[in-house]
């Protein structure tokens, strides 16, 4: 793609093919000056956050496109940039939030309407978070890992007047309101369009949006560009300075480099490390890296499966693991190291935390033999390749490390649109994968990842009573303010976690952003993911 094509693409609505040459030249500068072209490595599968099995670039569509009742105020993060304030809220689709004992009520703006003109009200709010408790998978247990499990918790007071009935004492409960899986939906929208095989009408929000956010979907070619035009009629905060996102998935990276070099694009995230070290030692473009908050790139295992079942296996694979090899080649520094504390380092009561294993090919040898392996075994290693650029040489620098010790392994691509599908399959002997945990808590990563509910992150299936009851009591402390047993128990379960061993951490990412000197307002959001509302184009 060049500088011509693109103006030809979005300037398709502003200038006609009669149109004199010079009203072109000015239609295409204004169109190109109220654009904002993004490009990405992979795209959204679904632009839907109920959606079964949507992954991540997904994420971003929803929450440009829908609001919520309350988001996060921002803070200043630890390389300077906007970084979104964990324990500040700010209000979104409600105008006031009042939080009594064991409830919180909600006063909707008035004004608000979804995209088609329709007023918002409660009804639909209790519609869109009955519909998120309700239809499994992920949106249903992200709910619940605040406490919001059931319909009856949401209740339409009036029409302007919303409340939600707290479960239990949870903290986790208020900042799971401001995460992307209590959208808000245009419940008599999604209702026309749904059936009775459909109930909550999951195929028609699947490819279209039915929000009301600062942003409507109004183009999506699956797997090649997303186009967003700005909601004038947006009351959820201050109207976005960009009119037009438009957003193209160009698998090569050395592609997306050039695009940005010659300006031919705005923004890119996800180039290879190298790339963006390159390119911040030039200086032509600005380069953002935030360490990913309460984040793991890990080796995960499946423990029910032989031989990841024996822990001696899981043992070897930690010491053959080339951790300072991943760290040079493939990230170039740009990560935090979670591997090789010293021996009697004492436990933090804080996640992510490094763990003690170091790269040791003797060891983890003897340790494979004492399994009963002394030849080795065969197994995959797979990966999301939505995310090639860091996964693809992780993964063969840990197939060269683990051939060391007899392990053959077979890299197994799985495509971005299909991953997290076949990831929750559970069924994956060996695997890389990266986990951010939405509220920044060590006990909020532990229900996801480690405790034994039948989780949809832990995808090792593993197991643990004793695990489960450090990660259920730190929930309790938190909630009663008992800091000593809090404490206790999360050290407990990082120790356990690390014992047992079914996931490797090997480091804590950091989200890289490229963009153009003209380029401002980027935010660093739980979600890791642009929000194009705070962005401005100089």
């Amino acid at each position: 793609m060049n500088r011509r094509e693109f103006l030809k693409s979005t300037t398709a609505m502003a200038a006609t093919a009669v149109a004199a040459p010079s009203v072109i030249s000015s239609a295409k500068a204004q169109s190109r000056a109220e654009t904002l072209l993004i490009v990405s490595e992979s795209g959204p599968n679904n632009i839907d956050i109920h959606g079964v099995g949507t992954n991540v670039p997904g994420y971003e569509v929803s929450w440009n496109c829908y609001d919520r009742l309350i988001s996060h105020e921002m803070k200043t993060g630890p390389n300077g940039a906007p970084y979104y304030d964990r324990d500040k809220f700010k209000m979104e689709l409600a105008e006031d939030m009042k939080l009594g004992d064991m409830s919180a009520t909600f006063k909707l703006k008035k004004n608000a309407t979804f995209h088609d003109g329709t007023p918002v009200t409660a009804k639909d709010v209790k519609w869109s978070l009955d519909r998120a408790v309700s239809v499994g998978g992920f949106p249903t247990f992200q709910m619940g890992a605040g406490s919001l499990t059931k319909p009856e918790q949401f209740v339409v007071v009036d029409d302007n007047t919303f409340r939600v009935d707290f479960a239990r004492k949870d903290r986790l409960t208020i900042p799971d309101l401001a995460v992307i899986v209590p959208a808000i939906y245009n419940s008599e929208l999604v209702k026309k369009n749904a059936t009775e095989k459909d109930p909550w009408g999951l195929e028609y929000t699947k490819l279209n949006t039915a929000g009301g956010g600062a942003y409507k979907v109004t183009g999506w070619t699956a797997g090649s560009e997303v186009i967003l035009e700005r909601n004038d009629a947006w009351k959820g905060g201050p109207l976005p300075k960009v009119k037009r996102i438009i957003w193209r998935m160009v698998p090569s990276a050395g592609n997306r480099r050039a695009l940005l070099e010659r300006g031919d694009a705005d923004i890119s995230y996800d180039l290879p490390n190298k790339d963006f070290v390159e390119l911040k030692d030039a200086g032509k473009l600005n380069i953002i890296s935030t360490p990913y908050s309460n984040g793991i790139q890990y080796i995960g295992m499946n423990v029910t499966q032989p031989p990841f079942d024996n822990l001696k296996v899981r043992q070897a694979v930690a010491y053959a693991i080339p951790y300072q090899k991943i760290m040079d080649a493939v990230l170039f520094g740009l990560a935090k190291p979670m591997f090789g504390a010293k021996p009697g380092t004492p436990t933090e009561v804080a996640w992510p935390q490094a763990h003690g294993f170091n790269t040791d090919i003797a060891k983890a040898k003897a340790l494979l033999a004492e399994a009963g392996h002394p030849n080795g075994f065969e197994t995959t290693i797979s990966f999301d390749l939505g995310f090639a650029g860091v996964n693809e040489p992780l993964c063969v620098l840990v197939q060269e490390s683990l051939a060391q010790i007899g392990i053959k392994c077979t890299i197994n691509k799985i495509p971005g649109a299909t991953w997290r599908t076949e990831l929750n399959k559970k069924v994956l002997p060996l695997y890389t994968n990266v986990f951010s945990g939405w509220l920044d808590y060590p006990e909020y990563f532990f229900i996801w990842c480690y405790h034994g509910k039948n989780s949809i992150f832990n995808t090792m299936s593993y197991k643990s009573k004793e695990l489960d009851g450090f990660v259920d009591g730190a929930v309790t402390a938190a909630a009663n303010g008992d800091k000593g047993a809090y404490e206790k128990d999360v050290k407990g379960f990082v120790d356990l976690a690390f014992a047992d061993l079914p996931r490797i951490p090997l480091y804590q990412p950091y989200v890289n952003v490229a963009m153009q000197k003209n380029v401002s307002g980027y935010q660093y959001w739980f979600h890791r993911r642009l929000d194009y509302r705070a962005l401005v184009k100089g």
